[in-house]
């Protein structure tokens, strides 16, 4: 099982170096900047997911990408980018729950009712809405609890999760420190 409160920690540090570059201005919702930052990364782990795309001959998930190009097939770098998407929006999702104090996750055990992705995709919009409005505890840990489910069904274990959280949150900090 992956260590949450590890993860909300991780997070934390994050947060707070991303403040200490860029802090809130006077009046500033931060939470609704994250709370759309997360409905953006959404988007794009569905678009990378590509199973909603009845249009296209193409609707396998796009799982393996070439990081940089190179010369030599040894210095080659892969990376699922439907699992690196669902992490960016799993840094929101923390970066949430950190806003209204609630760092010592644990799951609620919600287990939400979707038939297939396109449902589930759907139920973690509809929680983010909900969250926005009510920005409460108890909404925010169904949120978490979907999101983690979409996990799930897109085929990711939690050991996939965090080791990808922990490589993303890394590259998130070299690019504060690189003026991003």
């Amino acid at each position: 099982m992956m260590n949450l409160a590890k993860l909300f920690e991780i997070q934390m540090v994050l947060d707070a170096h991303i403040e200490s570059k860029h802090p809130r201005q006077e009046g500033e919702d931060r939470i609704s900047k994250k709370i759309l930052a997360l409905l953006v990364e959404v988007g794009e782990c569905a678009n990378e997911a590509r199973f909603f795309k009845f249009w296209s001959n193409d609707q396998k998930p796009k799982t393996k990408a070439l990081r940089m190009p190179t010369m030599m097939e040894e210095d080659k770098e892969y990376y699922n980018p439907t699992l690196e998407e669902f992490v960016d929006g799993l840094h929101f999702v923390l970066g949430l729950g950190i806003e209204i104090e609630f760092v010592s996750y644990s799951t609620l055990g919600y287990s939400p009712e979707a038939d297939d992705l396109t449902d589930m995709f759907t139920l973690v919009y509809e929680m983010i809405s909900r969250f926005k409005r009510y920005q409460s505890v108890f909404h925010y840990g169904i949120l978490f609890d979907c999101y983690m489910t979409l996990g799930k069904m897109l085929g990711f274990t939690w050991e996939q999760i965090e080791v990808a959280y922990y490589e993303k949150n890394q590259i998130n900090h070299l690019r504060q420190a690189n003026g991003y």
